[in-house]
């Protein structure tokens, strides 16, 4: 893809990062990993949310409701760059992310699932999707899982003019700060895996720093069963991964319990329960290299 930026920065990040099933956000693109530049002062919340035509900008009150982190974002979080693709090696950590929307009944299966491993994820929700079912993205919050900016309407976002890409992030933005207090951190594309420059100016206009990619992608929004979703998932996940899973597929929510115990008792990352780690990216914990399976107390391997 022209626009997309596979650019070769490594993120060392370190703060906080943990459909309408319409169709699924991957082109096929891959990208590498990056890391946020130079450093920018750090808010306490979520971006300023931003009034657009469609939609009079929310204010909501403070502290982040939408993060379970009272510390405010990583510099990351608000510094321009390209496409966070994966997170660092080094803590044989991983990420698990999901798009959100879809019916109450999954979403709450996910939050079960992800509750049995003492797991974290991020969610990115839609933007519709939260204006007509507010208690899904609220059950989500509550049960500590942290919650992006998916853009309103889930559109194709590679192909729309400046103002609509900004409108589409500014109504995401603005719904989560009504219905939940605050819009969170971070924003993913929707309709792709990767961003354009017509996108991250509009993030950043609004806000954002880098885009939130992914470099897991089991198509489970294409339905392929609950074993293709578990097997693909499982083939291509390592340590630093950001994992791209879907709300609103039931095979998803059934490969989902078999997906992190096996990722938790898999060679070297067998240690700990997941928990959130520190990135605003949820992600699970393990305590040992994913390069070379050392503890991470141990130098780091070369």
């Amino acid at each position: 893809m022209n626009d997309t930026r596979n650019q070769s920065r490594r993120a060392v990040v370190s703060g906080v990062l943990g459909t309408l099933a319409l169709a699924g956000c991957s082109d096929g693109s891959s990208g590498a990993a990056v890391t946020g530049g130079a450093t920018a002062a750090p808010s306490a919340s979520g971006p300023s949310t931003a009034s657009s035509p469609s939609s009079p900008a929310s204010s909501g009150p403070a502290p982040a409701t939408s993060s379970p982190s009272a510390t405010g974002p990583p510099a990351i979080a608000r510094t321009p760059g390209p496409d966070i693709t994966t997170g660092p090696i080094g803590r044989g950590e991983l990420t698990l992310t999901f798009h959100g929307a879809g019916s109450a009944d999954i979403t709450q299966g996910v939050i079960d699932a992800l509750a049995a491993a003492d797991a974290k994820a991020t969610i990115f929700a839609v933007g519709l999707w939260v204006a007509r079912d507010p208690a899904q993205v609220r059950a989500l919050r509550d049960a500590g899982h942290e919650i992006g900016n998916h853009t309103y309407d889930h559109l194709d976002m590679l192909g729309l003019d400046a103002a609509t890409a900004r409108d589409q992030i500014a109504r995401g933005q603005d719904i989560l700060a009504s219905t939940l207090g605050d819009p969170g951190w971070w924003f993913r594309p929707s309709g792709t895996s990767h961003s354009n420059e017509t996108i991250r100016a509009a993030a950043v206009e609004l806000g954002y720093g880098p885009c939130v990619s992914y470099d897991v992608d089991p198509e489970d929004f294409r339905d392929p069963g609950a074993a293709l979703v578990a097997s693909r998932t499982l083939a291509a996940a390592q340590a630093g991964s950001i994992v791209s899973l879907h709300l609103g597929h039931p095979g998803t929510v059934t490969a989902l319990p078999g997906i992190l115990s096996t990722l938790a008792e898999r060679g070297p990352l067998k240690s700990r329960p997941f928990q959130s780690s520190s990135l605003a990216l949820f992600r699970f914990r393990q305590g040992f290299c994913g390069k070379c399976g050392a503890p991470i107390s141990s130098p780091p391997c070369s």
